[in-house]
């Protein structure tokens, strides 16, 4: 794995957080890394930290409250730095410790869970924050390598079967259940894993966006391993 993501043209690598959110997605750039090597223990962390669902918000009190030894202190203030910059920045950030998200097997031709290729929409100007400090990380793809679901033809005959309803309908259908958000790869497509450590930001499908969004998905845990992730 190419440890500084510069051979990628999708991906933006800066060196501060104030380079994190000043950098304009351009181009077909729609990733940009804030690269960083981390010190620290967040495996000590996870392993204090209890699980209440499958996803578990973990709230800074919930760290502050945590016995820990030298390197699991420094993990924990990194975390809650990175917290903090985020909502001094004007974001929410939220810290979850992940067994699995919901797997989506409502319908045997298209998925539109997490783990399928997607993009993030939003109504107003904003992005994706995400930082994976323990476990599998995420992986994103470049656009050109992948083909959105619902121009697939067999997948878009299937889904016109589903709405069973006016033509004039469908688009608002397609948008209405996000079957429009995800993507599939093309074959020899080469998803790019974000790593762990780095925080990143990813351009979102809203209206006042430059650049295509970013495609991304979830990974599928390693077993019995809990991921630490911050998101926003």
């Amino acid at each position: 794995m190419n440890n500084t993501f510069s051979d990628h043209q999708q991906i933006g690598v800066v060196s501060t957080f104030s380079e994190l959110v000043n950098t304009h997605f351009q181009g077909v750039m729609n990733a940009i890394c804030w690269h960083r090597k981390l010190d620290g223990d967040f495996k000590e962390i996870v392993s204090q930290l209890q699980l209440k669902d499958n996803i578990t918000e973990v709230s800074p009190e919930d760290l502050l409250a945590l016995q820990l030894s030298e390197k699991g202190n420094l993990a924990r203030e990194i975390i809650l730095n990175d917290l903090q910059l985020l909502t001094d920045f004007g974001a929410l950030p939220s810290l979850n410790l992940l067994k699995n998200y919901e797997r989506d097997n409502e319908l045997d031709f298209i998925s539109t869970d997490v783990y399928s290729f997607h993009v993030d929409r939003s109504p107003i100007g904003t992005d994706t924050f995400l930082c994976t400090y323990h476990g599998a990380a995420s992986d994103i793809l470049p656009n050109h390598q992948a083909e959105q679901k619902i121009l697939i033809p067999e997948i878009r005959e299937k889904l016109k079967e589903l709405h069973d309803g006016p033509d004039t309908e469908f688009e608002t259908f397609l948008k209405d259940y996000f079957f429009d958000l995800h993507y599939q790869a093309k074959p020899n497509a080469e998803p790019i894993n974000l790593e762990s450590g780095h925080l990143w930001r990813l351009a979102v499908d809203h209206p006042t966006q430059q650049v295509l969004p970013c495609i991304h998905r979830a990974p599928v845990e390693s077993d019995g391993e809990y991921r630490l992730l911050l998101i926003c």
